[in-house]
């Protein structure tokens, strides 16, 4: 036919080269075609790395799962041991409390805050002007008192005219009252204290209920929360109580 004839013509014409020249028709079928497909190797290799990647995800994803529990762990247990040392703290070194009244005026005034010293009494004795915090109980309702130690265990305390004397003595350093005393309460006849027991006033001595009445009487060492060492607000008025 027609067409065949064209095509063998043409196929005996040649095709042109990359180069512009013609080919013969046996060197045309020799020559290598490029292709865009890739070789098997290749894509073997590509396969392989997917896997791989699909592989090393999935190990690393055990491993941050383990990474954050352990951090969680670690979180609740630095938790638990700042919670510990804060109760340790509070129970056998220091507590902050709040002044409430006006007993203890001038030197401490309503709503001021204190840190207790809490041990340095498994040290040493309560000494003499030293400012002790106490439990105090009444109708069932527990609160807690701050007053000045006045006498010491073994002393006898009295209060005459106004002043307080020890073993018959007018105890002269006593610079802390407010004022003379115009009510000595149970302190209007010699109190002996016991081995353990300690007097204490407020120093607003005419507005403070302590050692004088007979509902607080006298403080035994083992009532003693603690001494008030440090005050912390106001701010203008930060720094250590003077107990001597």
């Amino acid at each position: 036919t027609k067409a065949a004839n064209a095509a063998r013509a043409h196929a005996m014409r040649g095709v042109l080269s990359p180069g512009g020249t013609r080919l013969a028709p046996t060197e045309a079928a020799r020559r290598p075609v490029a292709c865009c497909f890739e070789r098997p190797e290749q894509l073997q290799s590509r396969s392989v790395n997917k896997k791989m990647s699909k592989a090393n995800t999935k190990e690393q994803e055990p491993k941050e799962q383990k990474s954050m529990a352990r951090e969680i762990l670690e979180m609740v247990f630095y938790l638990v041991i700042a919670l510990v040392a804060a109760l340790l703290i509070v129970k056998f070194v220091g507590q902050r409390t709040q002044v409430d009244g006006h007993s203890m005026d001038p030197t401490l005034a309503d709503g001021q805050n204190l840190i207790l010293d809490k041990i340095s009494y498994r040290f040493h004795d309560p000494e003499r002007y030293d400012i002790i915090v106490f439990p105090f109980e009444e109708n069932g309702k527990k609160e807690h008192f701050i007053k000045r130690i006045i006498g010491l265990p073994g002393e006898t305390v009295q209060i005459i005219d106004g002043y307080v004397y020890i073993n018959g003595e007018k105890l002269e350093s006593d610079i802390y009252g407010a004022e003379v005393m115009k009510s000595a309460g149970r302190a209007a006849e010699p109190i002996t204290l016991g081995d353990d027991e300690y007097f204490v006033l407020g120093d607003n001595r005419n507005n403070s209920r302590d050692g004088r009445y007979p509902e607080v009487g006298n403080i035994k060492r083992s009532d003693i929360t603690g001494r008030a060492f440090l005050r912390i607000w106001p701010l203008n008025k930060f720094g250590l109580l003077k107990h001597q």
